[in-house]
C-alpha cells in the first residue's frame, strides 16, 4: 500500500501530515507510526498528525508522538495542521476553527505566520525549583543560568520519568532570561524522548512560568520565545484565577510531499 504524506515543520519541530478524511490510515498500528517517524528507516519526524473530517468544525487534528502513541495537544503541530488544511482547500478564508484532543481551537493565517489560540491555563503548581503547568500538555519549567551548556537530554530524562512529579511523565523545559519580555528555551519532549528544536505547548507553559518568575502583574502580556529552531511569540491575558486568550504565533513551513510503501 502506498501512503501519501506531507512534511511540515514549525520552528524545527517537524511532523508527518496525512490527509485522513477517508479514515484509511491504521491509527492503532503504533509500530507503523514509529517506523514512519524514524529518522533512519522512515520519513523522519518528531510526530505524525492525521487531519480528519468533523461534523461541527473545519477539521479534526489527531497527534501521535514519535513513539507511536496518540498524545496530548501539540502547538507547533496545530499550526502545521492549519497550514496543511489551507493547502487542501478546506478553509474559506484565512481563519479556521478546528478540534483537537484538548478541545476547540481557532487560528488565523497572516503572511508566513499562524496565530493559534490555545486552551486556557488553570493548572499551575509552583514548587521549590520549578513550575508544573498544563498548557494542553503537561510541562515542567525550570529556570537556569547557562542554557547553552546544559545537557538537556541527560537532565530532562531524569525529570521526565519522575512519578513524584507526574504519574504519566512530563515534558521538561529549561529557560534562561534574555530580557524582561523574552527568554531562551530548550525542551526535552516525552514521547519523542529527546530534545526537540522547539515545543509549542512548552513555550506557552514557559511563558506563563516566566511571567510569574518576573513578577509581572499586568493583565495583557506578550513574550518572545527563542527556541533553537526559531522565534515563537506567546500572548495571554492574566486573570486572578487563570490565563485566558492564550495565543501561540509562529511559522508553519511545508518542506516536501511524497509517497511511501507501508
Amino acid at each position: 500500500m502506498q501512503l501519501s504524506f506531507f512534511k511540515y515543520h514549525g520552528t524545527g519541530n517537524d511532523f508527518i501530515l496525512i490527509d485522513d478524511r477517508m479514515l484509511h490510515f491504521p491509527a492503532e498500528d503504533h509500530q507503523l507510526i514509529r517506523n514512519l517517524c524514524h529518522r533512519r528507516f522512515g520519513i523522519g519526524a518528531d510526530g505524525l498528525i492525521l487531519l480528519q473530517n468533523h461534523a461541527d468544525f473545519d477539521f479534526q487534528m489527531r497527534y501521535f508522538n514519535a513513539d507511536g502513541f496518540e498524545s496530548t495537544m501539540c502547538g507547533n503541530g496545530g499550526r502545521c495542521t492549519v497550514a496543511f488544511a489551507a493547502e487542501l482547500g478546506l478553509l474559506e478564508n484565512e481563519k479556521t476553527e478546528f478540534i483537537a484532543v484538548d478541545g476547540v481551537h481557532q487560528a488565523e493565517i497572516s503572511a508566513d505566520r499562524i496565530r493559534l489560540r490555545m486552551s486556557d491555563v488553570t493548572r499551575i503548581s509552583e514548587l521549590k525549583n520549578y513550575f508544573l503547568i498544563d498548557s494542553g500538555s503537561p510541562h515542567l519549567v525550570i529556570g537556569v543560568e547557562n542554557l547553552q551548556d546544559l545537557n538537556v537530554v541527560e537532565e530532562g530524562r531524569k525529570l521526565r520519568y519522575n512519578k513524584s512529579i507526574a504519574e504519566n511523565g512530563v515534558n521538561v523545559n529549561f529557560i534562561q532570561v534574555v530580557d524582561n519580555d523574552s527568554f531562551k528555551i530548550r525542551t526535552y519532549e516525552r514521547g519523542v524522548e529527546d530534545e526537540t528544536l522547539s515545543c509549542g505547548t512548552g513555550s506557552v507553559a514557559s511563558a506563563i512560568a516566566f511571567s510569574i518568575m518576573q513578577g509581572k502583574t499586568e493583565a495583557e502580556q506578550h513574550f518572545r520565545v527563542h527556541a533553537p529552531g526559531g522565534l515563537l511569540e506567546v500572548s495571554f491575558i492574566r486573570t486572578p484565577e487563570r490565563f485566558v486568550q492564550v495565543y501561540l504565533t509562529g511559522p508553519a513551513v511545508r518542506v516536501f510531499e511524497g509517497k511511501i510503501s507501508i
